[in-house]
């Protein structure tokens, strides 16, 4: 595991597929709502443990653009939570210096959620231990195409300018592993861009259940690996050039 002295650019990023709530509660004789809400204490704990393991960026996938195929009360219920978490979590955010970030579409969220992600957003920007981003309304294949309809315009293109196109910022690192829970394994339309060479961690907890420790073995299993990026030689990950210059 991995100290809090570890310097901002050798931090990894890690993107998790919070995967499980409702089969979480299901099997507990609850509703899936209440598994949607043991899954936002789930991300406290994740938020929490997170830059102790080596971790400055940490993409979390919400609410999939897909999702709102989902019954319309499950839906609505997850918009609650989400107001509810940009209410009540800021302050904790911004006392542990977690600089929140949300990406996806926001014409589609009900009223006022937009506003509340902005202000969580201009209230957390100086956060510096870690930056955490939520994927609401999300899907990487509409990031790739709307990136290209927005490079069609320019008269030349670098893989960096690119990248931030699909991702809306500059300099953000390329994902080194991604983890998904509840033991599907599939990338489900999530960071298909930034994760081009990221390690890939399944695990059977639900994420209901996730917990540091789980964390510190999908992180433990990935600094075991070789990634070699299409060469011969392994490259540390502190060494590991942006997919830009690759």
């Amino acid at each position: 595991m991995q100290s809090d002295l570890v310097s901002r650019n050798d931090k990894l990023h890690v993107g998790i597929i919070m995967d499980g709530n409702g089969r979480w509660a299901t099997r507990r004789g609850l509703s899936r709502v209440r598994g949607h809400e043991a899954g936002v204490e789930a991300i406290r704990r994740i938020v929490e443990a997170a830059p102790k393991q080596g971790i400055g960026t940490l993409t979390l996938y919400a609410f999939s653009t897909d999702n709102w195929r989902r019954p319309k009360a499950e839906v609505a219920a997850l918009m609650t939570l989400l107001r509810f978490y940009l209410g009540n979590e800021v302050q904790s955010l911004v006392k542990n210096g977690v600089r929140l970030t949300v990406i996806g579409r926001r014409d589609r969220l009900p009223d006022g959620i937009a506003n509340a992600i902005a202000r969580a957003e201009d209230a957390t920007a100086h956060g510096g231990t870690l930056h955490l981003r939520i994927a609401v309304d999300y899907s990487a294949r509409d990031a790739i195409l709307n990136a290209a309809a927005k490079a069609a315009a320019l008269t030349s293109l670098t893989r960096e300018a690119f990248s931030q196109l699909v991702t809306g910022e500059a300099g953000l690192r390329d994902v080194d592993l991604i983890i998904r829970t509840s033991g599907e394994k599939r990338l489900s339309d999530f960071l298909l861009w930034e994760g081009a060479y990221a390690e890939l961690h399944f695990t059977e907890r639900m994420w209901p259940e996730f917990d540091a420790g789980d964390l510190a073995a999908a992180l433990a299993s990935f600094h075991g690996r070789e990634r070699r990026f299409g060469g011969l030689q392994a490259i540390v990950p502190e060494e590991v050039p942006s997919l830009s210059r690759v």
